[in-house]
């Protein structure tokens, strides 16, 4: 009998290149587990190629490694044949192990069909060394390999499905299971050359025609190694793309429910807002229409909060608006919509029993509003004013019913507030009142019905006009002229105000520049900005458009903002004003006296003049403390080198007072009523002719 040895360095490569095969092919079953349709097909096919050629090339290369006294050589056909069954086993085995279960009887088969496979491409390479006579196997070593093949496929397909998902640390455990199926593969392999006997005198028929083993073990494995590491490197690229079109997509996910809760909800408490809230509104109609039923729309307003937003700034009037809502939300039921409609208004949408539950809601929330509010160490009390519209009966559609509940809510705030108020019909007229209003203010600078009147301004000391401060007017189709206060309030709620304070500011420019060409070079015009006008941030824009496009010199216009506006956030504040103090534009302090303010940041705004509010001035004969009041800001104001303004002057008592006192300028309806600038000039034109 002939005896066989082993090349030592090829058993190890054969050794190496099973457990990369094994490696390989667990990774491929992580890729058809994780893709679908077409594609899982595309990995299949690649993924029983790659390891189909991996596992034969173990073989081969193993047989290579085989040393007969005698020269061998194999035939191609019966060779390529087995790297044939190779490729089918392997593709049979990556298939079934992408099934969703692999139930016992189907791995058990499974393994039988690989283990066959395996054996058969094993046994069909031996035959193609075509040996003469033929090979002769020990039964039991032939045995041995046959269940070797048989459990290590078992194993292998139960190793490969538990590993298909990619879990944290799956490839440090793919690895290890790697070389358990590697040692078995190879451990397969060689108990069945060991069980092949020789014959003395045997010769290989396949010596002429076929393979020679010189350098094809080279050839094998090179080959072998570039498709095994193409297919890896494809696999591990491809899992990154699939990790990295994941975290995208999970991204794009995550920002599209941001977007949806930002367009949805109140960024300052997470409640809904009026967009989502009709919404809810439309499904409780439908709800009740179906169903049956009723609801309360309970509109809530807070009393009280514009002094604590003023005194405290809009920082704490923030935190004070969340405390709210969190109270709010105390009780409410899944089914209920709390919702923040904008500034300190709530709305409040519940599911009734009977319209008796409305009541008692109604008080409870009021109730739990009036309790005191702990805020960053301050005690904050407010109320609330709640007005009530139930569906069905108050209103067709949400619209409608937001508006009645409003209405009801002016009512009980006209009341005393501090309460409720269920909708009446009657509330309707001044609710209707209020929506034309609004909509022809809309239409009101359409239509150029704004007017600017002025109210002169005067030289305390000698009498003489220095400018004029511009106040406006709106000349309403049918009601005729009207003061701010009648639609200044609606322009701030509805945010037109920063489009009238733009017109307001060019307007008053425009006269100023008429004005100044005629040879009032030294007067000032005054103009009034609002709360939400100073903190707009095109502020600073809008002052510099207008002063160039009406060519006026900026020490010609002066800027009031009231004290508590200036106070409010006064590091922004302070910003605000430092730029448009850089572009040389006058500043006043308007209604001095009557906020909260921090002499420390008063020193430091580049004001250029306090404006004592007329509260003071209107008492000033009769009120001693009033007379206190007005000679301290006088001092105060004279100390930190600001000119001193006092308005609301409507007896020659209070002017004398004031200008012994040291203001600056007065002005008032005992020196000049607010007129259209015609008339505004006319006046002017007597009071010089009379100097």
């Amino acid at each position: 009998m002939l005896i066989g040895s082993y090349s030592p360095a090829l058993v190890v490569i054969s050794l190496f290149v099973a457990i990369l095969s094994s490696y390989t092919a667990l990774d491929l079953t992580g890729r058809i587990a994780t893709t679908q349709g077409r594609a899982a097909y595309l990995w299949m096919s690649g993924g029983a190629l790659a390891m189909g050629i991996g596992v034969w090339s173990m073989h081969f290369i193993g047989m290579l490694a085989f040393e007969l006294p005698i020269a061998l050589g194999y035939d191609i056909t019966l060779t390529a044949l087995s790297l044939l069954i190779s490729i089918l086993s392997c593709g049979f085995a990556l298939w079934l192990v992408s099934q969703p279960r692999l139930p016992l009887w189907q791995l058990m088969f499974g393994a039988l069909i690989m283990g066959s496979g395996i054996s058969g491409m094993h046994y069909t390479g031996m035959a193609a060394m075509r040996m003469q006579p033929g090979i002769d196997y020990d039964p039991s070593l032939f045995g041995a390999s046959l269940l070797i093949a048989l459990g290590a496929s078992a194993a292998a397909l139960w190793i490969a499905f538990r590993l298909r998902q990619n879990t944290p640390h799956v490839r440090l455990a793919r690895s290890g299971a790697a070389v358990v199926m590697g040692f078995a593969i190879v451990g397969m392999h060689y108990t069945g050359m060991a069980a092949a006997r020789f014959a003395d005198g045997s010769f290989c028929g396949a010596l002429g025609s076929g393979l020679s083993g010189k350098g094809l073990d080279n050839l094998v494995l090179i080959t072998t190694l570039a498709v095994l590491i193409i297919a890896l490197l494809t696999s591990v690229l491809d899992a990154r793309l699939e990790t990295r079109t994941a975290v995208l997509a999970q991204s794009l996910t995550e920002a599209n429910k941001e977007l949806t809760q930002l367009a949805l909800h109140d960024t300052l408490t997470g409640l809904p807002n009026r967009i989502l809230l009709a919404d809810r509104i439309d499904q409780a109609m439908h709800r009740v229409t179906a169903y049956g039923g009723c609801f309360a729309l309970m509109f809530i307003d807070l009393d009280g909060f514009k002094p604590v937003n003023d005194a405290f700034g809009h920082h704490m009037g923030d935190q004070l608006l969340r405390e709210v809502a969190l109270r709010l939300r105390e009780g409410l039921r899944s089914e209920d919509t709390l919702a923040r409609i904008g500034g300190d208004e709530f709305v409040l949408l519940v599911q009734l029993g009977g319209p008796d539950d409305a009541l008692r809601l109604a008080a409870r929330q009021v109730s739990l509003l009036s309790r005191s509010f702990r805020v960053a160490e301050h005690e904050l009390q407010i109320s609330a004013s709640l007005g009530i519209a139930l569906y069905p009966g108050n209103g067709l559609s949400a619209q409608e019913l937001l508006m009645n509940a409003d209405a009801a809510m002016y009512h009980a705030k006209g009341s005393g507030k501090n309460g409720y108020s269920f909708f009446e019909g009657s509330m309707n007229s001044n609710a209707r009142r209020q929506l034309q209003l609004l909509q022809d203010l809309r239409n009101a600078l359409e239509h150029r019905q704004f007017r600017l009147h002025y109210q002169a301004k005067f030289d305390a000391a000698n009498g003489r006009p220095i400018g004029a401060e511009a106040l406006l007017r709106w000349e309403h189709p049918q009601q005729g002229l009207l003061l701010p206060d009648k639609f200044i309030e609606l322009a701030e709620k509805s945010g037109l105000i920063i489009a009238i304070g733009d017109w307001v500011l060019n307007e008053a420019c425009r006269q100023m520049r008429e004005w100044f060409l005629v040879g009032y070079t030294d007067w000032r015009i005054a103009v009034n900005l609002s709360a939400l006008q100073f903190c707009h941030a095109g502020l600073v824009d809008s002052v510099s458009r207008a002063l160039a496009r009406h060519q006026l010199p900026a020490n010609n216009l002066t800027l009031e903002i009231t004290e508590t506006t200036a106070m409010s956030d006064a590091d922004v504040s302070m910003i605000v004003l430092q730029q448009l103090a850089g572009m040389g534009v006058d500043l006043s302090i308007d209604d001095f006296g009557t906020g909260y303010s921090s002499l420390m940041y008063l020193k430091r705004l580049p004001a250029n003049e306090l404006k004592i509010d007329r509260g003071f001035v209107r008492d000033l004969e009769h009120d001693s403390d009033d007379a206190a009041i007005v000679s301290a800001i006088v001092a105060l104001g004279q100390a930190l080198g600001l000119r001193i303004v006092a308005e609301g002057v409507e007896t020659g008592k209070q002017q004398s007072f004031l200008t012994q006192l040291g203001c600056d300028s007065l002005q008032g309806y005992y020196l000049g009523h607010p007129l259209p600038p015609e008339r505004f000039m006319q006046g002017i034109h007597r009071s010089e002719h009379n100097d």
